[in-house]
């Protein structure tokens, strides 16, 4: 018989659950909604196809009576059921968020935070909703970004490189040793220090090129790489 222990924690990872299932911006949200419209039209076409096929098959044997319709109507039932589930909805990887377009970057950023969630320490967790918020507010400048801009660079290595290092590092710290402090501060503590870092300057980097300042952003790049480092020293270890 399951503990109280065991009954509270069975229920927490359930809210956990659904907690980490939600969206934290807009752009994630739109593409998950076009991805399942996706799915919507192709579940209309397999339908479709079905109902022409026994259409044609009725009228080839003069009906395709009681039975044929079950069949039909099973047939609809599992394309229906294969199609809201298959292609998932794919989770991009760190690696290559790098590399993603300008105009999606934000919404697969957030995408790939939300998967992260479940294995960040709570106070971890606001920032990274937070962040999501900055993201999409980022979102409309990205899109007026030519690809070929500094600024454009300086905005991918925040976002698709030291974002993911900062969470992929702590990810690799043995759970038993993210409580533990070193150099004065412990792994928990520096993720979400790096974090706050990196919300503040998604930030900035909004403000700037929403005021056209691409060259204060194009120079920036050190100035973060050093405060990134302060907030995120000793993480490796």
């Amino acid at each position: 018989m399951a503990t109280s222990d065991e009954i509270m924690a069975d229920a927490q990872n359930a809210l956990n659950n659904v907690r980490y299932a939600r969206s934290i911006g807009t752009k994630s949200k739109a593409l998950k909604r076009k991805h399942w419209w996706g799915k919507a039209g192709r579940i209309a076409i397999a339908a479709g196809v079905v109902i022409v096929g026994a259409g044609i098959i009725g009228a080839i044997i003069d009906g395709i009576g009681i039975l044929g319709v079950l069949a039909t109507g099973l047939a609809i039932a599992a394309t229906t059921l294969f199609f809201s589930q298959y292609p998932k909805m794919p989770i991009p990887k760190a690696e290559d968020l790098f590399r993603e377009n300008l105009d999606v970057l934000a919404g697969k950023t957030e995408i790939w935070l939300e998967h992260q969630r479940p294995a960040l320490p709570a106070p971890a967790v606001p920032l990274i909703d937070s962040i999501g918020v900055q993201l999409d507010q980022l979102a409309p400048q990205l899109q007026q970004l030519d690809e070929k801009e500094p600024a454009a660079m300086e905005v991918r290595k925040l976002v698709g490189e030291h974002l993911p290092e900062l969470i992929n590092g702590y990810k690799q710290i043995p759970p038993h040793l993210r409580k533990e402090e070193r150099n004065g501060s412990t792994p928990d503590e520096q993720l979400v220090n790096g974090l706050g870092v990196i919300r503040n300057e998604i930030d900035t980097f909004t403000r700037q090129l929403a005021n056209g300042e691409l060259d204060k952003l194009a120079v920036r790049g050190r100035f973060l790489e050093l405060k990134y480092q302060g907030a995120d020293g000793g993480s490796d270890g």
